[in-house]
């Protein structure tokens, strides 16, 4: 039996699960928000990345046929259609909770709100299956809560004033129980499913003719689908039931991150999310000597040696001035969602000063300056540099940049924040080597995968005793 290994980083905002191979080969992915109940968040990352890593495998079986344009549209296609499905089943819980909750409201107008909610339901759930099965929307944004409010928000907002208060209160009551639900799914039925979906999108498409545009790449990605889709699906087929049936045997388990003490794992196999962010960034880039990771409720400055053990370290413990709590209350009292505060950032024709370094004074400050007529995006910019300026400070204390540096942590994901650490550290060090991965996001869960198959107790020894342990 094929042995696979879990690490899980249970963190303020996000929670991210990671599956290893034997040779230490990601196999898996999952991510969701972080609920109330920890235990739900670290289940619900763990069966995401047990449905990634099916689909990873089913890749792999179908070997070079796989690199086939065809087979990557199809599959990228496959993927967005299972999410969709995915949400669907969630969405049908909301919709249900949502009239539910409305009833027991003890408003005079009640049948006027519930008239209202039908029309927003009907009205965003054509908009999320097209998202899903048309647009890609699953690589945009994973989180069913962000996808859903939304569109929600902005239906609510094109309404009379009276019923905004209720709908939102509503929503605010109904989504958190609805998060919190572990749904399991059927891999085979829903992929299965997914196909079916496709194949009506497929015989609808039109061929679409090359003009020398840019976009000539895509329109003969999408052309080879339509005309091979059949053979494609055939293939697939043949290999789906085993992999649905093949037991994704966890050998060993471990969890970091901010709730990690509240994982229902045994003591040898929690670690400090600074031992596993160190080991993850080093495991995907050797020569890292400096990572900075920027999580919803700290920042972390951390040195590492060959090894991608710690060395030394700085970290922010005392609020969450400058995370990405810090950014979600910002987003927060712009209306905005997270996904948005990057590109609007960058919007910005100067960067504002921000004076307050704690988030419920920046709070304040911010809506001063709205008040006073200063533009979103610079005000965003200001905050975003911020932001990056308390990070640096952090690692001047653990000890600068040396080599290369990489970037972890959700806040990775930020394009506004990206831009200015990148000028920063080239500003403060020189031109040297940056990463900055799209598994950013993961370094945490996959050092935690890599420290279960090692079976590394968490007493790691420190630099002075393994220089006298190699002498």
């Amino acid at each position: 039996m094929k042995k696979y290994y879990l690490g899980i980083d249970l963190g303020s905002t996000t929670s991210k699960a990671v599956i290893i191979n034997e040779i230490d080969e990601i196999v898996g992915r999952g991510i969701t928000n972080t609920r109330a109940n920890y235990k739900v968040a670290a289940d619900i990352a763990r069966e995401e990345a047990i449905y990634d890593a099916r689909f990873n495998l089913l890749e792999r079986k179908i070997g070079e046929d796989a690199e086939k344009p065809e087979f990557k549209k199809y599959m990228k296609d496959l993927r967005s259609v299972f999410q969709y499905l995915q949400f669907k089943k969630r969405m049908d819980s909301l919709e249900k909770m949502l009239r539910q909750t409305v009833n027991e409201f003890a408003y005079d107008n009640k049948e006027q709100i519930l008239t209202i909610l039908n029309e927003i339901i009907e009205t965003i759930r054509p908009q999320i299956r097209k998202g899903f099965v048309e647009e890609d929307l699953g690589s945009k944004n994973q989180f069913f809560r962000d996808i859903v409010s939304e569109r929600y928000n902005i239906e609510v907002e094109e309404r009379d004033v009276e019923f905004y208060e209720p709908l939102m209160l509503a929503f605010d009551k109904s989504i958190t129980p609805v998060e919190n639900e572990m749904v399991t799914y059927n891999f085979k039925e829903l992929v299965m499913e997914s196909m079916n979906i496709l194949e009506e999108k497929y015989k609808g498409l039109a061929d679409q003719q090359e003009d020398g545009s840019d976009e000539d790449w895509y329109y003969a990605e999408l052309n080879a689908v339509k005309n091979n889709y059949k053979n494609v699906e055939y293939t697939l087929r043949e290999h789906i039931q085993d992999i649905a049936s093949e037991e994704i045997h966890i050998a060993k388990m471990t969890g970091t991150g901010y709730g990690r003490a509240l994982l229902p794992f045994p003591e040898d196999c929690i670690k400090s999310e600074i031992l596993c962010h160190a080991f993850g960034a080093h495991a995907v880039f050797p020569n890292t000597r400096t990572v900075l990771d920027i999580g919803g409720q700290d920042t972390k400055a951390i040195q590492v040696d060959k090894h991608g053990l710690v060395t030394s370290f700085h970290m922010n413990d005392r609020c969450a001035a400058g995370c990405g709590r810090y950014l979600g209350y910002i987003a927060d009292e712009f209306g905005l969602s997270l996904n948005e505060l990057g590109p609007e950032a960058n919007k910005a024709t100067k960067e504002t000063t921000i004076c307050s370094t704690c988030t419920v004074f920046a709070g304040a400050e911010v809506k001063e300056l709205l008040h006073n007529g200063e533009e979103r995006p610079n005000i965003l910019a200001g905050l975003h540099k911020a932001i990056v300026q308390r990070a640096m400070s952090l690692i001047a204390r653990s000890g600068g940049v040396r080599e290369e540096f990489t970037f972890t942590g959700g806040v990775a994901r930020n394009e506004a924040v990206l831009k200015y650490v990148k000028q920063m550290v080239t500003d403060s060090y020189g031109e040297v080597t940056m990463n900055i991965h799209t598994d950013s996001i993961f370094m945490g869960a996959l050092g935690g995968a890599m420290f279960a198959r090692r079976n590394i107790s968490a007493d790691l020894p420190t630099a002075k005793e393994k220089a006298n342990q190699e002498n």
